[in-house]
């Protein structure tokens, strides 16, 4: 059994782990919040209290600074705070640092995105290939529980696939990932999470068809579904995470991923991406300074957590999946709807940084109650999913599953290979 957690990173995502992590002291124990700038880990301890979040008053909520990319100082500061759990809600650009840290301190090993280098943009899959599974036999050798991509998607989305290899399916043909965003921040423009690493994923979009990696143009396949609770919502094919361990880890010819934009932020993200300031390389102003034009727009772009009190509307997260049970054909969407004004309510929070940060805390839980606590690194579709998902339904993002959905546009459900546009 193991107790007190470190949450690294102190942004929107963090901030709503935090809540829920203390929510659930009596089983995580002390909560330390650490980041590069310690301030930010201050404000979330200051909505932590204002919203008297602490289940067990007697265990402690506190923050530290650190620079997660020093190795030796994150396993000072995880030894020097107990801390058996350790989940990691900083920067992609962290990730091997800080499992490194794990496996040299013994603690556990908890993200929510796929590691990335500042100067590689959406390399070739797949992508957990390229520096987590490298360290998967080093885990084992250390008994390190490494639980990567536990977040929605990934991670829910994961578990659902799991979900519905374990209960709904002898086989699967498919597996479409649907996720948007029916809201209004009442901004004229932003992302929903870090803008840095949002604009990153939209260089490439790798896709799983056919049991081999295609590569589409970004933002060139669209379709209209009928989500359930927010109705007919435009998604686009995109690259993502999930897909890169779904397509090793669970036997389905096709799995695709979908994100929700309008009309509005597609055009706006084509301007800013035409301007050149969606790049992640250096550019030189006429003064001789040294920027990078994506952290410039970063930097003036709202942050998304401070989007919360504004936002009305609902999220839809989920897998369409379809395939055969008992020699019959069969299709379920299996998913999550969230309300923005009442995740506010909860936990001070936009809908999208709250289902991004629960799951996580469901991961250190079941990790504390050695029902995860595997001693080697896996992705989420590798472990149980229904502990996971009766843990979400307890904690704030319940699941539902519709055995007759709206279908899919017949142009995507038959066939997408060499579709231009839908």
């Amino acid at each position: 059994m193991r107790k007190n957690v470190l949450i690294v990173g102190a942004g929107g995502v963090a901030h709503v782990a935090a809540h829920k992590c203390v929510q659930n002291n009596d089983v995580l124990g002390d909560i330390c919040i650490a980041s590069r700038t310690q301030s930010k880990c201050d404000k979330i301890i200051e909505s932590v209290k204002k919203k008297k979040s602490l289940k067990d008053p007697s265990k402690k909520i506190y923050s530290r600074q650190i620079n997660a990319l020093d190795i030796p100082a994150t396993v000072k500061l995880i030894r020097d705070t107990g801390s058996q759990i350790v989940i990691n809600l900083a920067q992609a650009y962290v990730n091997m640092s800080l499992l490194e840290a794990c496996m040299k301190s013994g603690a556990a090993y908890i993200d929510t995105a796929i590691h990335e280098e500042p100067h590689k943009v959406c390399e070739d899959p797949p992508w957990y290939g390229n520096y987590e599974w490298k360290r998967k036999d080093k885990c084992k050798e250390t008994g390190t529980t490494a639980i990567l991509g536990a977040g929605f998607d990934p991670g829910v989305v994961n578990a659902y696939a799991a979900l519905a290899v374990k209960h709904h399916f002898d086989t699967i043909d498919t597996i479409d990932i649907l996720d948007v965003n029916a809201g209004n921040h009442g901004r004229y423009f932003s992302t929903n999470f870090d803008p840095e690493i949002n604009f990153r994923e939209f260089k490439k979009v790798w896709t799983w068809i056919d049991r081999r990696w295609v590569m589409e143009k970004v933002h060139s396949i669209k379709m209209i579904y009928d989500f359930p609770v927010v109705g007919e919502q435009p998604v686009y094919l995109n690259g993502h995470d999930e897909l890169h361990s779904l397509s090793k880890n669970i036997d389905a010819n096709t799995i695709r991923f979908w994100m929700g934009f309008s009309d509005h932020y597609i055009n706006v993200f084509t301007v800013l991406t035409k301007l050149g300031l969606t790049s992640e390389k250096p550019v030189r102003t006429a003064e001789g300074v040294e920027v990078v034009p994506l952290k410039v727009l970063k930097a003036i772009l709202p942050d998304p957590l401070s989007l919360a009190p504004d936002y009305t509307g609902k999220t839809c997260i989920g897998d369409y999946v379809r395939g055969e049970k008992n020699g019959e054909k069969r299709e379920i969407f299996i998913y999550n709807t969230c309300d923005h004004a009442e995740c506010y309510k909860k936990v001070e929070s936009q809908a999208i940084c709250y289902t991004a940060g629960v799951p996580p805390v469901a991961a250190a839980m079941l990790i504390a109650k050695d029902i995860w606590d595997v001693r080697t690194m896996v992705n989420v579709e590798e472990l149980d999913p229904d502990p996971f998902i009766e843990l979400l339904d307890k904690i704030g993002l319940p699941t539902q599953i519709d055995e007759s959905p709206k279908p899919l546009p017949s142009q995507v459900a038959d066939h997408l290979k060499g579709v231009e546009s839908i």
